[in-house]
């Protein structure tokens, strides 16, 4: 059964100007429809002051909204993700910036679509994250959240590093490599895709481990369970430090001889589509494959 929406969170990128007629259109598009607007307390100092609007932190809209609606690119769809997954709430992306993968309303063409999903006329789909933990004698130093993927990397001067990989405690391979990147099946069409990794269904539930730049030609992609622990072992003769990035938008220090360990969040990503949504039609337009022959 649909659910019904009636709290509605806008949700956009402070410093994406262009972004703002957007954001007004949908405000005003919804309280006409009598819905309650929660509007991204950041956007604040850039929304017409002649809106009446209710603002609210991202935390709040998670908590009292029924649908979030982020404007924007891919990278702002990451940011809300990582906040809204903990909440009952369901998320759909207007695209403003340039891939799209995770935005599917067009900004100059939104209403139609947008009105059929708050009629109950949509298609839900559920996204896992992994949650990234630095460990350090023992204890847990630092800790995130990646709805696409998180990269164990050299920080700013790229170099070889080396390390242990260990899959549910038991020792898979040692690498000599720039990193690894450590993806679920959403993240596979973005940075592990530009790492020669695996495209996969957004539905599998897998995590893939893509080497970056291996010291051996003998080392490839692999795709294991989502429900496997991932243990990264740092070699304690690396220098200078490392870190696990999140989504490409937090950074974990990592030191030489610390653990970095990845495993499937509890939380998921609500993401509605609308009705016509088709994964294969989106890989089709956003990367360049071929047409129907006939």
């Amino acid at each position: 059964m649909s659910k019904t929406f009636s709290v509605i969170g806008v949700i956009g990128k402070p410093r994406d100007q262009l972004a703002m007629q957007t954001h007004q259109e949908l405000i005003h598009w919804l309280t006409e429809k009598g819905y309650t607007v929660l509007l991204d307390a950041r956007l604040k100092e850039l929304i017409d002051p002649a809106i009446k609007v209710q603002f609210a932190e991202i935390l709040t809209i998670g908590e009292q909204a029924d649908l979030a609606i982020v404007v924007g690119g891919d990278g702002n769809m990451l940011g809300a993700a990582r906040v809204l997954s903990r909440y009952d709430i369901s998320v759909i992306g207007v695209n403003k910036g340039n891939l799209g993968f995770l935005t599917d309303l067009d900004p100059d063409n939104f209403k139609q679509p947008l009105e059929e999903v708050l009629s109950g006329e949509y298609i839900e789909e559920q996204r896992f994250l992994l949650e990234a933990e630095v460990h350090r004698h023992g204890q847990i130093k630092s800790r995130n959240s990646a709805l696409n993927e998180a990269v164990l990397h050299p920080g700013q001067v790229a170099h070889m590093i080396e390390f242990e990989v260990y899959i549910d405690n038991r020792f898979a391979f040692s690498q000599r490599s720039d990193g690894l990147i450590i993806s679920t099946p959403t993240g596979s069409t973005a940075y592990s895709l530009s790492g020669g990794g695996p495209i996969l269904s957004p539905s599998l539930n897998t995590i893939s481990l893509v080497p970056k730049f291996p010291h051996t030609l003998s080392s490839r992609p692999l795709v294991v369970d989502g429900n496997r622990r991932i243990s990264l072992i740092v070699s304690p003769d690396n220098a200078g430090t490392l870190e696990v990035s999140c989504d490409g938008q937090v950074a974990l220090p990592v030191s030489p001889g610390d653990e970095v360990v990845i495993y499937q969040s509890p939380h998921v990503l609500n993401l509605v589509h609308p009705n016509d949504y088709s994964y294969y039609r989106v890989l089709r337009n956003k990367l360049g494959w071929s047409s129907k022959l006939f």
